[in-house]
Formats: structure tokens, C-alpha cells, sequence
């Protein structure tokens, strides 16, 4: 009896178990549907972030070039990462760059070091590198490179000094015209435009694009956290007198405005897709006379902005506001100006003009308060340049040091929007002067600032040492028994010669003594061949006149006043 009652409850819990397991299976299955569609769910959501984000970091005028997420090895990857809040931040300010044109006088990196702090300091925000050949390039393009170029440790170190002193570096390379660098060489000669100049890049020659592009990405490489890259591309002079170049506008209706978009554009498209996020300027003096419809045929103004450039004192700001409502008309979404603090009042000036230049960024000031006008086209910042040659071959113009105080007042103009008595205090506090004398160009009192013993010693040469030769041969006991004729007959009266004997071998002697004190200073700043070049030019010419007065005077006074020599 036990055991037939107890079968009908063994089935029951038979039945119950059965249901408990189907429902086990049914809610494991569920489950499981469910991670994957959470899982699937956020692999698109992460993907479609991460799109997103590169849009972002490219900005509104740059979606339309459509780049791809980053593939390949990953070298580039990540140049602008979510946690690059430093790049944001400089994409949304308005920039204050400082120019450091490196194909001449490139300081030692140790200067550098204590530069860097007063130029942010003194209101920039980032600093525009021209490396030329004081970059270390290296394998083929190893001919490239100076002598006294950096290493890629000094080039490391440049880049973390503008880091800890929050200055975004943005690296120039030129990718058209003042090509003199590389084109100088027997190597590249059949890459130019016309052979007889080095100036400017033959844009038809596949080998030419190649240059081009290995020249920047060995500098793009060096430089991963940059927001922007400056590609050059001015005065491209002599551009469509080659004979390729003829050939293609005889086949394309003359137009030079395209073929030279047309290389620019090439160049332009390799940097943004092997370098995703970051963004182009390029100086604008080519595209003012390109017809505007051509421009915005070529699609540059997608992912490039034009950098407008003048440095004269009485800037035509009429004209720079035609040139921006073009470029807005263009499409272009964001423009840059260009300014000087140094090296563009004269290719062969030692000492520089404040005045100038303080009138120049007034001027720039208008222009910058003028852009508001324009609602599709953002004010990005301003390029203040400091010209250390003219182009590749020509002299050294002021030294950086010399330009420093120039620099501070044209930085303090644009940060208080005039050269107030606050920009004033500020610039006397921080270079250690008692006052600045803007009409005279000179500062008083003893500066505190790097450099300042080169800017000082530099003042003496400028103001004396051309005088001092001036003087002497202006003199009357000189003029009349010891002039040139005397000289090369080797005769003269020793009671005449005496009058200036002494002031001659005086005057020589003490600027031999402080020409060798301005050496050594000059080489705790500079390599050993800027100094020679610079004395060279600027020294060395006034220098030889008097040590050969001096000579002449020696070898005819011991003469006694013999007859001339026939």
C-alpha cells in the first residue's frame, strides 16, 4: 500500500523537475541572447565614438575629407587621444605663436631652455618651428642636414621644454617654394623648377612628391602631439616656367592658380590621412591672386587654413580684409595672420626696430577685431615672425637675442590690445629694464633677460664701431698726408703721422679686446659658424679697415720719411 501511493508522487516530482528545467534553459537562453545584443550594442556604440571623436578632433571643416579610423602599425595613432585635453584646449584659443626661423643663428638648445619660460611669460602660447637643415633627418634625406644640426634627443627636448611651458610647437616645412635647402644639392638639382634657381620645387616630377613627402614625414614623426603642421607653399617663384610646367598649361587653359592647388592639395591629402586629426595652415601670398571658385574647386579649404602675412609698419588693412573676405568666400573656416617682432625692416639690419614693429601689430590689432564680421570664418591666431634670413643664401638679420625686447613689446601689445602702460610694466618687470625708448628703439637701464649681454654688446658694434672707423678716416691729419696713395707708395711726414698714431692703435686695440669678449659670449648662444658668419658680415669689414691703417702706420713711420716708393 506504501509503495502504491508513493509512484503518483514520484511522478509529480518528476513533472515539477521537468518544468524547473525547461525554464532553467529557456531563462540561460535569454540571458545569453541578451549579452550578445549588449555586447554587439556596444561595439558599434564604441566604434560610432570613436568616429565621432575624430570628427571632433578635425573639426566642422574637415568632415568632408572623409578620412578613415587609423589602420597600420599604429605609429600615428592616437596624436589626439580623449585625454589630449591640451590639444583641445589649443584648438579652441586663439593662438600667439612665436617664430623661430632655424636656417640661421639656430640657438643652442640650452638657450632655448631659458627662452622658452619668457615666452610664455610674456604671453605666447605656442611657437612655429622652421627647422630647415638644423633638423636630424636621416638615410636618404640624411644630406639634408647642417653640420651643426640638432639630434633627436635635442629635438626631444625642444619638444618637452614648449610642453612643461605650455607652448604648442608647430613644426614649418616648406613643400614648394624656398626649397634652397634641399635643392641646393646636386642630388635634388634636377628637381627644380627652373635648374638655373633653387627656389622652387618642379610640382610635375613623381619624384618630386616623394621628396616632399619624406621630408615631412620624418618631422611629423618627431612631432606627435602637434595640433597643426605649417606646410609653407610661398613664393613659389618662377613657378610655371619650367618646361613641364608649360606643358601642362598649354593643355589646361593657363591656369597656374590650379596647378599650383593642385600640388599643394597632393601633399595636403597625404598629411591628413597619414596623420588623422591633425590640421594644415599655409602662408597665403599665392592664393591672392588664384581665382576664388579655383580654391574652392580644389577642396583645400576643407582641411587648410591660410596664415595672411604682412610686416610692414603701415599695414593696408583695407587690403588684408579683401584677402579675408575672399578666403571666407572660399570656404575656408578658420584664418591665421602674420606678423613680425624682427628680420623683415631690411635683409642686412643688425639692430631692430621696435617702432616698426610695434606700429605693425597695431595695425594687426584692427585687422583681428575686423574678423567678428565674417560669421563662417573663426580668428585661429597670429604667427609673430622673426626672420633670421631672408631666404637660404642671404645674411643673417638680427640675432634673436637683439630682437627679444622687440619681441616682448609686440607680444604685450596683442595681449592688452595696445602698447598700454600695463603691457609697459609688464615688459620692464620681466626683461629688467628701467625704461623703453619706442621712438629710439633701445631699452634702458641694465636687462636681466637671456641674452642680454649679446643685446647689450651688439648695441656697442651698432652704434660705435662704424663711427669709430668713420672718425678716423675722416680725420684731417689722415686726409692729407696719409691717404690710400700715400700708403701704397709707402711714404708719409712722421710730424703729421703723429697727430693720430696713438688714437689709431688705441681704437684698434680696444675693439680687438671686445670683439674677443663678444666671441666667447656670442658662443654660449650660438655654434662657432653662426658667430663667424655674423662677424663676417657685420664686424669684420670695419675690423680689416683699421688693422690696416694700423699696419700701414707701423711699417711708414719706421720708414723715417724716406721718398716714395715707385
Amino acid at each position: 500500500m506504501n509503495i502504491i501511493r508513493g509512484q503518483p508522487l514520484n511522478l509529480i516530482r518528476l513533472f515539477v523537475f521537468i518544468l524547473v528545467a525547461v525554464a532553467a534553459v529557456k531563462l540561460l537562453s535569454s540571458s545569453a541572447k541578451q549579452r550578445y545584443s549588449n555586447d554587439l550594442n556596444s561595439f558599434w556604440e564604441e566604434k560610432k565614438s570613436l568616429e565621432s571623436h575624430y570628427q571632433v578632433m578635425r573639426g566642422p571643416e574637415e568632415h568632408a575629407a572623409k578620412l578613415e579610423l587609423p589602420q597600420g602599425n599604429g605609429m600615428n595613432q592616437g596624436r589626439h587621444s580623449e585625454d589630449d585635453q591640451t590639444s583641445k584646449d589649443f584648438i579652441k584659443t586663439e593662438m600667439r605663436l612665436v617664430h623661430l626661423d632655424l636656417k640661421g643663428a639656430a640657438p643652442k638648445v640650452t638657450y632655448l631652455e631659458k627662452i622658452f619660460p619668457l615666452l610664455s611669460s610674456l604671453g605666447a602660447n605656442g611657437i612655429l618651428i622652421e627647422y630647415e637643415d638644423m633638423f636630424p633627418f636621416h638615410g636618404a634625406l640624411e644630406i639634408l642636414k647642417s653640420s651643426y644640426a640638432y639630434s633627436t634627443e635635442d629635438i626631444d627636448k625642444i619638444l618637452h621644454l614648449a610642453e612643461v611651458n605650455s607652448l604648442e610647437v608647430v613644426p614649418l616645412v616648406q613643400t614648394f617654394g624656398h626649397m634652397e635647402y634641399v635643392l641646393k644639392h646636386d642630388k635634388y638639382r634636377h628637381l627644380r623648377e627652373m635648374e638655373k634657381y633653387p627656389n622652387s620645387l618642379n610640382p610635375h616630377l613623381p619624384e618630386s612628391v616623394s621628396l616632399v613627402k619624406d621630408i615631412v614625414t620624418q618631422v611629423l614623426d618627431r612631432h606627435s602631439k602637434s595640433t597643426w603642421v605649417h606646410i609653407g607653399a610661398d613664393e613659389v617663384f618662377h613657378l610655371g616656367d619650367g618646361r613641364e610646367s608649360k606643358n601642362w598649361l598649354n593643355q589646361n587653359n593657363g591656369d597656374l592658380g590650379k596647378m599650383f592647388l593642385n600640388h599643394v592639395k597632393e601633399i595636403g591629402n597625404f598629411i591628413i590621412k597619414k596623420y588623422s586629426g591633425i590640421r594644415l595652415i599655409l602662408w597665403d601670398d599665392m592664393l591672392r591672386s588664384i581665382k576664388l571658385d579655383t580654391i574652392k574647386e580644389s577642396g583645400i579649404t576643407e582641411y587648410m587654413s591660410p596664415v595672411i602675412w604682412s610686416y610692414i609698419k603701415d599695414l593696408k588693412t583695407e587690403v588684408i580684409e579683401s584677402y579675408i573676405t575672399k578666403y571666407s568666400a572660399s570656404g575656408f573656416r578658420s584664418v591665421w595672420f602674420a606678423s613680425a617682432f624682427k628680420g623683415a625692416s631690411g635683409v642686412a639690419r643688425m639692430w631692430t626696430p621696435m617702432k616698426h614693429h610695434m606700429d605693425n601689430h597695431i595695425n594687426w590689432l584692427s585687422v583681428i577685431s575686423s574678423v567678428k564680421q565674417h560669421q563662417s570664418l573663426r580668428f585661429q591666431g597670429i604667427v609673430l615672425t622673426g626672420w633670421q634670413r631672408y631666404d637660404h643664401y642671404s645674411v643673417l638679420c638680427e640675432l634673436l637675442p637683439v630682437g627679444i625686447p622687440s619681441l616682448a613689446v609686440c607680444l604685450q601689445t596683442l595681449v592688452h590690445g595696445g602698447f598700454t602702460e600695463i603691457a609697459k610694466k609688464k615688459i620692464l618687470e620681466t626683461l629688467g629694464f628701467n625704461d623703453i625708448n619706442i621712438q629710439e628703439n633701445v631699452c634702458v637701464g641694465s636687462g636681466t633677460f637671456p641674452g642680454y649681454d649679446v643685446y647689450q654688446m651688439v648695441y656697442r658694434i651698432h652704434t660705435s664701431l662704424k663711427e669709430d672707423v668713420k672718425r678716423i678716416e675722416d680725420d684731417e691729419a689722415i686726409k692729407g698726408w696719409f691717404t690710400v696713395y700715400h700708403r701704397k707708395h709707402s711714404f708719409g711726414n712722421p710730424y703729421f703721422m703723429e697727430r693720430f698714431g696713438n688714437t689709431v692703435q688705441r681704437t684698434c686695440t680696444d675693439w680687438e679686446k671686445f670683439l674677443e669678449t663678444f666671441r666667447t659670449t656670442m658662443e654660449t648662444i650660438y655654434f662657432s659658424d653662426t658667430v663667424s658668419e655674423w662677424l663676417d658680415v657685420y664686424v669684420n669689414p670695419y675690423m680689416e679697415t683699421l688693422i690696416t691703417i694700423v699696419k700701414n702706420y707701423d711699417d711708414i713711420i719706421k720708414l723715417n720719411a724716406r721718398p716714395k716708393s715707385t
